[in-house]
């Protein structure tokens, strides 16, 4: 994980003692991983309190079962709430992981992709379009809820898609909200411990450039200068296959991109070999998550040891990540199951935040003027400078032509989605169907649009008219 406490950069003394954080989404599957963070090591006293804000109680209180049996020497206190009105006040940092519509809803959105010959994937092409068409009227409401009853509170936002929600939701809180994945930081970290690099806590060599689950890792130096790593590591088909995305993406077409995609791209760059192996799956993604963790809550509620329990539950989850990308004997790197990406960014933000103490990560941001083709309202993924005064984009280099074109494409979609989602336009969602890359047919577009109004029928009923 760049930049993170392992002896790359030093602990600093924490100034946020007496910091409330509100976890909107407390009975949320990886709450603990943030909460084991703040209970000891560098991160231990950031936070006094902490909120676990959930509209099933049950969840979060089975959850903190979890956190209660984490071993730590700064254990922040903590309480569950069921209402943003209870929950928010007095709050310092909000961090949302919300699911809308909980794991039928990401089943519904694979199942009704699938159905119209579209792939079905919980953030990219038309399931990522109908979660975003859920979670942002949700979390619009968050936003609003922290502007009235903590307007000096920063929102980090990690409820997907990541992307169009820190977007959306920057219509109300502006510069206090940051969207975070550690999808990309985590790309950046395995190609350069491949590539032998060091990098430290500075993304000064790390040109990195894209959108939420749409990116391009295109240079790998040492901070201060040096050679660029990156191409002799691309060259390089035995430590290519050292790591996750060297393996899922291949020598010849990392040639011919001269950059490391993020792995999302597997759906774009191997499109009819992802759908060809989700359609021949028993089960989609979410119907295996949905599976694996249908009497998690009742039993974390009823173990002795729920930390077991739910470490045990967390291994196998991590385990079937993009499975349809590897193949059928191919595990995953024990570091990618044993977490550690997640929380620290998250945790590395909310510190630079409290205390002022700067920090680099690869963060979702307002574009302004760093890439000049595409909107300066629009979010971008790019390296960032955080400190108490929120982030701000490192320079960048030009996109390459390729890049630009599939990012403006993407993000006309994504655009339209936040037209539909807040505005209730159900032309401007069919129009984001229709224009996803992912989706070749304006009746597929329809198609599935029509699935995901029956699946989801609050969503036909408040289309504006």
């Amino acid at each position: 994980m760049i930049g993170t406490d392992d002896g790359s950069e030093p602990a600093v003394p924490s100034t946020g003692n007496g910091a409330t954080l509100v976890i909107v989404g407390g009975g949320g599957f990886r709450v603990p991983l943030v909460y084991r963070a703040l209970a000891a090591g560098p991160f231990a006293g950031l936070v006094s309190d902490v909120v676990l804000l959930d509209a099933l109680p049950a969840r979060a209180h089975a959850m903190a079962r979890v956190l209660a049996a984490i071993p730590g020497t700064a254990k922040p206190s903590l309480r569950v709430e069921s209402r943003l009105e209870d929950a928010l006040p007095g709050a310092h940092i909000v961090f949302a992981a919300v699911r809308s519509g909980g794991a039928d809803g990401r089943v519904l959105d694979e199942r009704v992709a699938l159905a119209a010959g579209l792939l079905g994937q919980e953030t990219v092409g038309a399931g990522g379009i109908s979660y975003a068409l859920r979670s942002i009227p949700d979390m619009m409401r968050v936003a609003e809820g922290i502007r009235a009853l903590a307007p000096e509170a920063w929102l980090i936002n990690f409820t997907n898609p990541a992307g169009m929600v820190t977007e959306a939701v920057s219509a109300v809180l502006g510069q206090r909200v940051i969207g975070i994945c550690d999808s990309a930081s985590g790309l950046v970290t395995r190609a350069a411990r491949a590539a032998g690099l060091h990098l430290g806590a500075s993304l000064e060599g790390v040109d990195y450039v894209g959108l939420n689950h749409l990116g391009w890792l295109r240079g790998l130096q040492e901070p201060g200068g040096g050679p660029d790593r990156l191409p002799a590591l691309l060259a390089d088909p035995q430590r290519l296959g050292a790591f996750e995305e060297g393996r899922l993406f291949g020598p010849d077409l990392l040639r011919t991109l001269g950059a490391l995609p993020n792995e999302y791209l597997f759906y774009y760059y191997f499109h009819r070999e992802a759908l060809r192996s989700i359609r021949a799956a028993d089960r989609t993604r979410g119907e295996i998550l949905r599976d694996q963790q249908g009497d998690l809550y009742p039993r974390l509620t009823a173990a002795a040891d729920p930390l077991a329990v739910w470490e045990d539950a967390r291994r196998e989850r991590e385990s079937g990540y993009l499975a349809e990308a590897r193949a059928a004997d191919e595990e995953r790197d024990e570091a990618d199951l044993a977490g550690g990406g997640y929380e620290q960014v998250a945790l590395r933000v909310m510190r630079a935040l409290l205390t002022g103490v700067r920090a680099e990560l690869i963060l979702n941001v307002r574009n302004g003027t760093t890439l000049p083709g595409l909107p300066e309202d629009a979010v971008v993924e790019v390296p960032a400078g955080v400190d108490q005064q929120g982030a701000v984009p490192l320079p960048a280099r030009p996109l390459a032509e390729h890049q630009l074109g599939l990012m403006a494409a993407v993000k006309a979609v994504e655009q339209d989605t936040i037209r539909a989602a807040v505005h209730r336009d159900r032309d401007a969602a069919l129009r984001a169907f229709a224009g996803h890359p992912l989706i070749d047919s304006f009746h597929a577009a329809s198609s599935v649009l029509k699935g995901y109004e029956e699946a989801f029928p609050s969503l036909g009923s408040t289309w504006s008219r």
